[in-house]
């Protein structure tokens, strides 16, 4: 395991994780959106050091912020794999929202990150903690089970999706392979 990974097991909770999950010996994750429990969305073929984070488990910070730009705001999850060099930004949406929610929902997860590497570089004094990584934003909608399934749509709005105004918008997935969202 490498160094960040480390870290990262030490730093964040079991609570705050997604179990990985194993189908004919390759890994996967299910990411659901809580509010709404027919909602889900299967990663598969992810890194054997892939670690999974519910970032929506991180207490808003509404106490502290007003909110009026969306600051308070995260995406529902934060894959990060160091075999792959790369952090991918989950939004999942039961259906779809307005689009300037969504990138400040990722903004708000990779703020989070953000927060994440300046522990790991002050209290466990790694200055290269999470560092030289990809940022990869995704937001994957009509991920409902009782929505009737359509074929897979994927929509990058850049050739590469690496800030949250251009993230990749998946719609309609039965499964997602991990490496389709680099």
């Amino acid at each position: 395991m490498s160094r960040d990974m480390e870290i990262l097991a030490e730093l964040i909770k079991k609570t705050a994780q997604v179990e990985l999950k194993e189908e004919n010996g390759k890994l996967y994750a299910i990411l659901d959106e809580t509010q709404s429990p027919d909602s889900m969305v299967k990663i598969r073929n992810l890194p054997s050091d892939a670690l999974v984070i519910k970032v929506d488990q991180f207490r808003s910070p509404e106490d502290i912020f007003n909110g009026t730009k969306g600051e308070c705001r995260r995406a529902d999850y934060v894959i990060i794999s160091s075999e792959k060099r790369c952090i991918l930004y989950i939004e999942v949406k039961r259906t779809k929202d307005k689009w300037h929610k969504i990138v400040q929902q990722l903004r708000g997860a990779e703020c989070f990150v953000k927060y994440c590497q300046d522990i790991g570089k002050s209290f466990w004094k790694e200055s290269s903690f999470l560092a030289c990584y990809k940022h990869r934003f995704v937001s994957i909608g009509c991920t409902s089970i009782r929505i009737d399934k359509k074929k897979t749509r994927i929509d990058k709005n850049s050739p590469i999706h690496d800030s949250p105004d251009t993230a990749m918008k998946i719609a309609y997935p039965k499964y997602i392979l991990f490496n389709s969202l680099l």
